[in-house]
């Protein structure tokens, strides 16, 4: 009896290992395919000027990972994920792109209403995130020396963030 139950055991342990690989790899794929648009390699060069007036490009970025975030006032998912980008924004250099988010002076008044302080620029008719591939938003780059380290589109923690970042310092 006892070597039928070990058997019936280890029977139950397979099938949830196998079940749980498969839908890691569903996980995976479903990702990659949301992500398929999104620009790797080198980052898009581009020149603008953020809210307050100063001009701004990921050259200057050059020491340090950036973490570049695409997101918009009307996007559910981006004012959930506001006081994650806000607790990273704390250590971490962030370059914010608010796309389609109307003009300056509505955006700003928005992002003052909302606490939000990270430099953004106010990307009104889609060109920055365009030239990323951004279709959706909230979408997440880490930049590092012009090369696209890690990209994301939808919710990120800040784990999730601070563990990139902190390879992203480290390892390239």
């Amino acid at each position: 009896m006892t070597s039928q139950s070990a058997k019936k055991r280890r029977s139950r342990w397979l099938s949830l290992a196998i079940n749980l690989l498969i839908l890691f790899i569903l996980y995976m794929g479903i990702r990659a395919w949301f992500q398929r648009d999104l620009v790797s390699g080198m980052a898009p060069a581009f020149n603008s000027s953020d809210l307050a007036g100063m001009q701004v490009d990921l050259a200057s970025y050059e020491e340090q990972p950036v973490l570049l975030h695409f997101w918009a006032v009307w996007c559910s998912v981006c004012a959930a994920e506001r006081g994650v980008i806000e607790g990273i924004s704390q250590n971490w250099p962030v370059l914010s792109v608010a796309m389609q988010s109307g003009n300056s002076e509505t955006l700003n008044s928005f992002m003052q209403s909302k606490d939000i302080a990270w430099r953004t620029i106010n990307d009104e008719q889609g060109t920055i995130s365009e030239r990323f591939g951004v279709k959706a938003v909230p979408t997440t780059f880490i930049v590092k020396e012009g090369k696209i380290i890690f990209a994301q589109r939808g919710y990120i923690t800040r784990f999730g963030l601070w563990a990139r970042l902190t390879a992203a310092r480290l390892f390239y």
